[in-house]
C-alpha cells in the first residue's frame, strides 16, 4: 500500500478501496464522469459482494482508485438498492452517467457482467448512489 493511500485510510477510517470498471480505459472514463458530476451512481453484481468484495454501506466513505492503484476520489454512499438487473429504472441507469437511455445502459452493463462472471436479466445487483467527497486528481 502506498504512503498516499495509507494517509487517506487514516483520514477516512473504515474506507474500502475499489476501482470503477474492468479495464484501464473504462476506469479512466468513469472516474472522469464522477469528477464532472455526471456520474453519481454505480452498480455491481451481488455475487461479487458475496464472494468477498466490500459491500457498500450508507454513510461510509470509500476510496476509488485509478487503474494503477493510485487514489483518485473519495465518495460517500448515500443510497443502496438491491434488485434484479431487469428492475433497474431509467432514472437509476441515467444516474450512472454513462449512457443516454435505459436501453443503452442495459446493453453496456449486460456486456460488462457477461465479461465478469456471467449475465442474466434476473441477476441480483446492488445499485449505489454516492456523493463525491474529495477529488484527489
Amino acid at each position: 500500500m502506498s504512503d498516499a493511500l495509507k494517509a487517506l485510510k487514516q483520514r477516512y477510517p473504515g474506507a474500502e478501496t475499489f476501482k470503477f470498471g474492468d479495464s484501464a480505459a473504462l476506469c479512466e472514463e468513469l472516474v472522469a464522469l464522477v469528477r464532472s458530476g455526471k456520474k453519481v451512481a454505480t452498480c455491481g453484481a451481488l455475487r461479487d459482494y458475496q464472494a468477498g468484495e466490500a459491500m457498500p454501506e450508507i454513510g461510509r466513505q470509500d476510496i476509488a482508485l485509478n487503474w494503477d492503484d493510485t487514489p483518485a476520489l473519495v465518495i460517500e454512499t448515500a443510497e443502496l438498492v438491491q434488485c434484479r438487473f431487469d428492475e433497474i429504472t431509467e432514472a437509476m441507469a441515467l444516474a450512472e452517467g454513462e449512457d443516454d437511455s435505459l436501453e443503452e445502459w442495459r446493453t453496456g452493463h449486460s456486456a460488462y457482467f457477461e465479461r465478469n462472471g456471467g449475465f442474466s436479466p434476473d441477476m441480483q445487483i446492488v445499485w449505489e448512489r454516492f456523493r463525491l467527497i474529495e477529488d484527489l486528481g
